[in-house]
Formats: C-alpha cells, sequence, structure tokens
C-alpha cells in the first residue's frame, strides 16, 4: 500500500492496524516533487543517517540546511534511551546541525508516556537505565526508585552505557518476579559501537526474561522504541507532523516502523542497510524511496515503471528476472539501477523475501 505525499498522517491517537502496510511491489516509488516539498516534517534517525561514530556524515550537513531552509521541520527520532534530548541537541549542533531538544524524540521519553498512562501521578518507578530515562520518567510526574523493595509500581529497562552495574538487573529480575508491569525503552539486540557491535537494550532485556522464564506464567516486557507504535505516536505528538517523512537506515526498526505507523519512509545507504539487504526485504521492510546519502531529501524520486515481462526501468537502466537471477541493463545513476532491481525483485518475491541472487547485477552498479 503506497500513501500518497498530500495525504494526512493518522491521528496521534488514532490505533494503529494490527497488519502494517505494504509498500508497493513495482519498486521504491516516484514523487512528483522534491521530498522535502512533499513532506511537512521528516522524522530522522541519528546514527547511520545523520552521523555515524560520533561525526556527521557526508553531505547530512548541508542536506539538512538546506532542506530546514526550504521550510520541511526537522525531528531526530532515536530509540537509544540513554542520552537526554539536551545531550542529543548539543551534538547534533556541534556537527553543524543546529537542533533544539524538542526537536530530538527519545524511547525514552515514549516508554515514559507508555507507564505515565498507566499508573497514578508520583507513583515510583524502578528505572534501570542512563540519565536518558531517569530525566523522562521524572517529566511525567514519576518517582524513580532503585530497588525492587521500594514496592515500584512499573519496572522499566533503558540502555545503561558500558557501566551499567550488574545488580540493576538483579533489582530488575526481582521486580518483575513480583508481578510488577514491566518495560522497557527499546528491544534492540545490538548497537553500533567505535569499537565493533555492542550489545544493546534488548541483550539486557533478555536477561531478566532469562531469569524470569522459571514463572508459570513467564512475563514479557511492553516495548516502546521502533519499530513499534508507541514510538511513532510519541513522535507525531510532539511534532504535530501532518504529513510526515521517516528517513533511516534500518530496515528493521526504521522502515517496519514506518510501515507500522502506515506513512512513508526515504532509506539512506549510509548506514545498516546495504544494497543487497533492500533487495532481499520482505515487505514490511520496503521503504517508499531510496536513495544512497540525505541528499535524497533534497530530489524527486525517478519513476519505476514496466513489468514482471518487459522488465522494469527506472533512468536509463532495465532489471529483469533471468534464470534465477536478477540482470541489469543500460546505464546511468546507480541508484536509478538500484531501483529498477527493487521493482523487479520485489515484484519476483511478492509477499516474501526474495532469494534472487543480485551479485552481478549491483556489481555492475559499483553496489
Amino acid at each position: 500500500m503506497h500513501h500518497s505525499p498530500a495525504g494526512d498522517s493518522p491521528a496521534a491517537d488514532a490505533p494503529v492496524a494490527d497488519t502494517p502496510a505494504t509498500a508497493p511491489s513495482a519498486g521504491p516509488g516516484a514523487g512528483g516533487s522534491a521530498l522535502h516539498t512533499a513532506y511537512d516534517t521528516a522524522l530522522l534517525d541519528l546514527d547511520g543517517v545523520v552521523y555515524a561514530g560520533g561525526e556527521a556524515v557526508p553531505h547530512a550537513v548541508d542536506s539538512l540546511a538546506a532542506a530546514r531552509e526550504s521550510g520541511l521541520r526537522l525531528a531526530y527520532v532515536t530509540n537509544n534511551a540513554a542520552r537526554t534530548p539536551q545531550t542529543v541537541a548539543a551534538h547534533l549542533t556541534e556537527l553543524g546541525v543546529p537542533a533544539k531538544a524538542d526537536e530530538v524524540v527519545t524511547s525514552a521519553q515514549a516508554v515514559a508516556r507508555l507507564i505515565a498512562e498507566r499508573v497514578p501521578r508520583g507513583a515510583r518507578v524502578l528505572a534501570v537505565g542512563a540519565d536518558g530515562l531517569r530525566v523522562a520518567l521524572k517529566e511525567r510526574g514519576l518517582t524513580v526508585v532503585e530497588t525492587a523493595d521500594e514496592e515500584p509500581a512499573a519496572v522499566v529497562q533503558g540502555y545503561g552505557g558500558p557501566t551499567m552495574e550488574w545488580g540493576r538487573l538483579i533489582e530488575a529480575a526481582l521486580a518483575v518476579q513480583r508481578q510488577v508491569p514491566w518495560f522497557a525503552s527499546n528491544a534492540d539486540l545490538t548497537i553500533p559501537s567505535g569499537r565493533g557491535i555492542a550489545p544493546g537494550n534488548g541483550s539486557a532485556v533478555e536477561v531478566v526474561r532469562i531469569a524470569t522464564r522459571w514463572m508459570r506464567t513467564p512475563p514479557e516486557p511492553i516495548v516502546a522504541g521502533k519499530p513499534l507504535p508507541p514510538m511513532h505516536r510519541e513522535s507525531i505528538l510532539r511534532t504535530g507532523a501532518r504529513r510526515p517523512l521517516v528517513v533511516g537506515d534500518r530496515l528493521d526498526t526504521d522502515i517496519e516502523g514506518a510501515h507500522a505507523g502506515r506513512v512513508d519512509s526515504l532509506l539512506v545507504l549510509t548506514g545498516v542497510t546495504d544494497a543487497a539487504q533492500l533487495l532481499a526485504a520482505r515487505p514490511v521492510h520496503r521503504p517508499t524511496y531510496v536513495a544512497r546519502d540525505l541528499r535524497g531529501l533534497l530530489e524527486p524520486q525517478p519513476q519505476v515503471t514496466g513489468d514482471a515481462d518487459a522488465g522494469f526501468s527506472c533512468g536509463g537502466w532495465t532489471a529483469h528476472v533471468d534464470a534465477e537471477q536478477l540482470t541489469l541493463r543500460g546505464d546511468g545513476d546507480p541508484m536509478d539501477g538500484l531501483r529498477a532491481l527493487c521493482g523487479a525483485a520485489w515484484t519476483a518475491a511478492g509477499a516474501g523475501e526474495c532469494r534472487l541472487d543480485p551479485d552481478k547485477a549491483l556489481a555492475r552498479l559499483g553496489l
């Protein structure tokens, strides 16, 4: 299901369907206008989109400045619950992307809202995480406590950073064993770091799950972060976006989250997802648009035309399925070739994952 840029997004408090919307099978869709003029708000992921390893991604600073000057509202939406919005905004500003705290939306804020809707104001919450989580809870009028013995009304886990003590997980497990409602800011098992892939908050959640699985009815946390609807709801409530565009680098959080929220998405290839993974994507992971980097915000997306018999064409490229391989002929912008390949791959895969060999076709594009 493709959503027109001209249409309004669902109301922030509207229910989200159980079945996520699906992207068009014929490849990333085309918009008649440059994306920064077709939408009113860009909901931008951070790591792999705006910065990587603490440094700005090439072209990100200039592209975001141009988009903002044209009237596009920028909001930065992150599953990382460790840092406060003020800290994130300061980091962005240092990189040359001026940002205010109210332009940052974190999974800590999303989970704090969920908890505040379920417990009385001032209720005690056992928080296992860093400052970002604690500040978000306090802003909702909740009282942060340190142990399971303080009779918390809820227990919540958020990424605590490399110095988080093992005793914090013990307190969380004890509270969950006592039937205290259990929440998590997000369930990302891993996070990128300057030294490689590190355990994320989802790994800490798994520790508590293992410690409580002996219970007659093993508990499950209520999770707020991407790709689940509470994170999208928080973003819409805080930004007031009517025509949002989700911009991300991950299929399983950013793009799937856009599907869950029934809004359009732009995948950039500056982070986790590469071209081969994009071609193999299941419907819930297929973006509306694809671009090499954030310069794609400032450009219209070219049309992908054709069908399985004639092949799929975009720009100077045409893609076919031939003998269980994706084939490509033509020349021009490599991104147009990738868009044509998406048309062929996604149509061949239907509702499943494309298993056709893309290597030769992608080699032609240098991707």
